[in-house]
C-alpha cells in the first residue's frame, strides 16, 4: 500500500511538472495570433552576398519578430495597351523572415507588384509596390483598424487597375 501511495505521489508531482511546463512554454497557436506583418527594403544592400542583385527585399513579420512565412507575389502590367500578369519567385536570404526578388517583368510598360506575406490562406499582409522608369515610385500596405490594431487588409483588383492606370500617362511622357 505505501508502495501505491508513494508511485501516486510521484506520478502526481511528475504530472504536475510537466503541466507547468507546458504552461510556461508559448504554444504555436498563440505566436501566431493576430495577422503577419510585411515591410518592403529597396534598394536591397549590394554587399550582403545573400541579396546581392536583388531587386527588393521582403520582410515577413509577426508582430516584432521576423517569421519564416511564405511569402507570393505577381507583377501586374499594362504593356503596350496589353494587361500582363507574371508569378514571381522569391529567394531566401541569410537572414530570418527576409526574402529576395530579382527582377521578372520587362522594362516596357506600367508595372505594380503585389506582394504578400501568408501566414494562413485567408490570413496575410500585403504590399503594393508601384514602379517607374528610375525604381520604386510607391509602397502602400493597405489597413484597416480594428479595436486599437492596425490590420492590414487585403489588396483589390480594383486597386490594383487604378494604380496601372493612374500611371499610365506620366510614365508614356517620361519616356519621351
Amino acid at each position: 500500500m505505501r508502495s501505491l501511495v508513494k508511485s501516486s505521489l510521484s506520478l502526481a508531482a511528475a504530472l504536475t511538472g510537466a503541466a507547468a511546463i507546458v504552461a510556461a512554454t508559448p504554444s504555436t497557436a498563440a505566436h501566431r495570433a493576430g495577422p503577419p506583418w510585411i515591410s518592403i527594403e529597396y534598394p536591397a544592400n549590394p554587399l550582403d552576398p545573400s541579396t546581392r542583385g536583388a531587386y527588393l527585399l521582403v520582410h515577413a513579420f509577426h508582430h516584432q519578430l521576423p517569421i519564416s512565412s511564405p511569402v507570393r507575389g505577381t507583377a501586374e502590367g499594362l504593356v503596350g495597351g496589353e494587361r500582363k500578369s507574371i508569378v514571381l519567385r522569391f529567394d531566401s536570404t541569410a537572414r530570418p523572415g527576409v526574402y529576395a526578388l530579382r527582377k521578372q517583368w520587362s522594362d516596357d510598360g506600367v508595372w505594380s507588384l503585389v506582394l504578400s506575406v501568408v501566414a494562413h490562406d485567408d490570413n496575410m499582409a500585403q504590399a503594393l509596390v508601384e514602379l517607374g522608369p528610375d525604381g520604386v515610385t510607391s509602397i502602400r500596405v493597405p489597413t484597416r483598424r480594428e479595436r486599437e490594431w492596425t490590420i492590414p487588409r487585403a489588396i483589390t483588383a480594383q486597386e490594383v487597375e487604378q494604380s496601372l492606370q493612374s500611371r499610365t500617362p506620366r510614365t508614356a511622357q517620361a519616356r519621351r
